[in-house]
């Protein structure tokens, strides 16, 4: 059954009203920022992740505040999974504004510790984290992106600083995010040159927050820093590491018609 959504305001350019997202990694520390921070705008949000309890638990959750809110199981590397959860959306709201490709992260094996033979990486581990961060991107945004390129609107996705910095260790986790970088800026223009202005795709790059993946690598059980959190804090200009919610107003002016002029662009939160 099709939910009848509001048309958006168009006296408010950061508002989300009448707009339906799909946050891929939606379970995550910063999805669920990212899902909370659309629906304050106005939203509807689709929680897309693999792990069907805690996704019902959230959009349960993001119901009791009056949010419209809907959890849909998919790995983002299963194009069959991927297919089921885009026609899922289409026919319970009929329609998708937006996506954000929140999924990724880092590889264990793929990181290249101190210690490691330079010449001996892990050759399996990065093709990992490439799979992971890049193909988990591109793999959402040629099915989700293209029922947002028949509506009209905004792809986010989600960088980071590795890609732009040399931070020792994470090699995987740093190509990927290059490749992500590079993957946006094609597809603005091809999507520009097929769609004009219609649809746009931008990317958001993080510095340093906290996050299930990393809190062991950067704090202490008593929250005090690990030896790599202290070499980071020492480079972070605020001598602190980012907050989730800290994430969102770009990541809503990109969704939002206040970036209505904005593509291509990867836009640093460091």
């Amino acid at each position: 059954m099709i939910t009848e959504q509001p048309q958006p305001a168009t006296n408010a350019p950061f508002s989300l009203t009448g707009t339906v997202t799909v946050v891929t990694g939606a379970l995550g520390v910063l999805g669920e920022s990212f899902c909370q921070a659309i629906v304050v705008a106005g939203g509807t949000v689709v929680l897309a992740g693999r792990n069907e309890e805690t996704g019902r638990q959230r959009q349960q959750q993001l119901r009791e505040q009056g949010a419209d809110a809907l959890f849909v199981p998919v790995d983002v590397l299963d194009q069959t999974a991927l297919d089921r959860a885009c026609r899922q959306v289409l026919d319970h709201y009929g329609r998708i504004d937006n996506l954000v490709n929140a999924a990724g992260g880092n590889i264990p094996d793929a990181v290249v510790g101190p210690n490691d033979d330079l010449f001996a990486v892990n050759v399996s581990a990065l093709r990992k984290a490439l799979d992971l961060n890049l193909y988990g991107t591109l793999m959402p945004t040629m099915t989700f992106g293209r029922a947002v390129a028949q509506q009209g609107g905004s792809i986010v996705n989600i960088s980071s600083m590795t890609a732009r910095t040399a931070v020792t260790r994470v090699l995987g986790y740093s190509m990927a995010k290059a490749a992500v970088d590079n993957f946006t800026r094609w597809m603005a223009v091809e999507l520009a040159h097929r769609y004009g202005d219609t649809v746009r795709i931008n990317a958001v790059a993080p510095g340093f927050f906290i996050t299930h993946q990393n809190r062991a690598l950067l704090t202490q059980p008593d929250g005090s820093f690990t030896e790599r959190g202290q070499a980071v804090i020492q480079n972070t200009p605020f001598r602190r590491f980012g907050n989730p919610d800290e994430l969102t107003g770009t990541l809503l002016w990109l969704l939002s018609g206040a970036s209505k002029f904005v593509t291509g662009e990867v836009v640093c939160v460091d």
